[in-house]
């Protein structure tokens, strides 16, 4: 510890600032203190909003704590924080040259990787975040056929611009004007919505499963994709996959190849370069015209290092089976949660795929129990989330589940004790 009171920081520099001092700092430079998923206001009591560093499973808050990480900053860190062959591509990319007057080769070499992989793709074009690739398709099922309708479930996020944003706060009618709502896995009600677009059905917007925000989440009903594909093969409607949050952590050539589903577009992010800022897109044959004939850029999508990055993630995602050892670890997490919740007799809802888990509790309608056990086991040394899907990543070990095991128990034991 230093003078001052506050931990030393890793690298043996001078001592870190405060969690604190930092959020006041904010406040002052920026309106809010900070925007969108990434504040700590809608967290329980006690977590922190600023990281001084993160390696594999673990992350360090700026006042020196460290938690095992199942957030995997929202989703991005698929391998690990700092895995260290992504990081050797990145860095040497970075050292001939990441944004420059054109693309690096790496460009050409992702696109082919990426069109290789994933099922449906017979191209590959980038972007920086998700909300660029779900407007990007938007745009190109658009373009395709002059028509403007899209279809998106009801409580669905698919980014954070104006057509698709949760917030109307500065957004206007005319922005949502030709979206239409149906219900996730309910065939009649996206048949009515067709419907109602007719003629000028654009395209169907579909998360690989449900993960809406504080509800239990749904995996896809085959049935229900399988409508989707027929409706959009009988209309000419695009079918897009909002892969951004699913995206390489179900199937690595695709959320729905399971079910024997593929989409026209898929919108990709987060996971597929491990951090580094990084979206894709890719497409069927037969919106290769259309994608040509949009406009869509930006000062850092031909930015090389994070290219460089996602070639080494998605290589050494097939090659350690990296699905395959996140599920296991989701499934080890899931099944020690499950014996808990009964040792203490409390109802809980575990929801969705078990590499993206969920945990809900019976009976608690403004998520209070579960803010309570996530708080403990904070305290614990566990950063887990109340009320949105968590992540696993490559990095997670029997080792470390079971010590996140320990800390839910007393988390537990903490709402026990608060039911009486």
């Amino acid at each position: 510890m230093s003078r001052s009171g506050l931990p030393d920081r890793p690298d043996g520099g001078a001592p870190a600032e405060s969690d604190l001092t930092l959020r006041a700092r904010a406040a002052r430079a920026i309106p809010g203190g900070l925007w969108g998923h990434m504040r700590a206001q809608g967290l329980p009591p006690g977590y922190p909003q600023f990281f001084s560093r993160a390696d594999g499973c673990k992350i360090w808050d700026a006042d020196g704590r460290e938690y095992l990480d199942f957030m995997c900053s929202w989703g991005p860190i698929v391998l690990g924080h700092h895995d260290p062959d992504v990081e050797a591509a990145a860095d040497a990319q970075r050292r001939a040259g990441d944004v420059m007057n054109g693309p690096a080769p790496v460009l050409v070499e992702l696109a082919e990787l990426m069109t290789r992989q994933v099922a449906h793709a017979d191209w590959t074009m980038f972007a920086k975040n998700g909300t660029d690739a779900t407007t990007v398709c938007v745009t190109v099922a658009r373009a395709a056929g002059g028509r403007r309708k899209v279809l998106v479930a009801r409580g669905a996020y698919h980014g954070a611009a104006p057509w698709c944003t949760p917030s109307l706060v500065g957004v206007t009618a005319e922005d949502r004007a030709h979206l239409l709502h149906y219900r996730y896995n309910d065939v009649a009600s996206l048949e009515e919505a067709a419907a109602q677009a007719g003629e000028d059905l654009a395209a169907v917007l579909v998360s690989p499963f449900r993960h809406d925000y504080g509800v239990d989440q749904e995996l896809a009903d085959p049935g229900f994709a399988q409508a989707v594909r027929r409706l959009c093969d009988r209309t000419g409607a695009a079918l897009i996959l909002d892969e951004v949050r699913a995206g390489m952590r179900l199937d690595l050539a695709g959320s729905w190849e399971p079910l024997g589903v593929r989409p026209d577009l898929a919108a990709w992010s987060k996971a597929i370069a491990n951090g580094h800022a990084l979206a894709a897109v890719t497409g069927a044959e037969r919106l290769r015209e259309a994608a040509s004939s949009i406009y869509a850029t930006g000062s850092f999508w031909c930015g090389a290092a994070s290219m460089a990055a996602a070639v080494a993630t998605l290589r050494k995602l097939q090659a350690v089976d990296g699905v395959a050892r996140m599920r296991a670890m989701g499934e080890r997490l899931r099944d020690g949660l499950a014996g808990q919740a009964r040792a203490h007799g409390i109802g809980i809802r575990q929801t969705g795929p078990a590499q993206m888990p969920m945990l809900l509790f019976d009976d608690d309608p403004q998520a209070e129990l579960g803010a309570a056990f996530c708080a403990e086991a904070l305290r614990q040394g566990v950063y887990l989330h109340h009320r949105h899907n968590m992540f696993l990543s490559v990095a997670h070990r029997p080792e470390d589940i079971d010590r996140a095991l320990e800390a839910t128990d007393r988390a537990f034991s903490a709402v026990a004790a608060l039911r009486g």
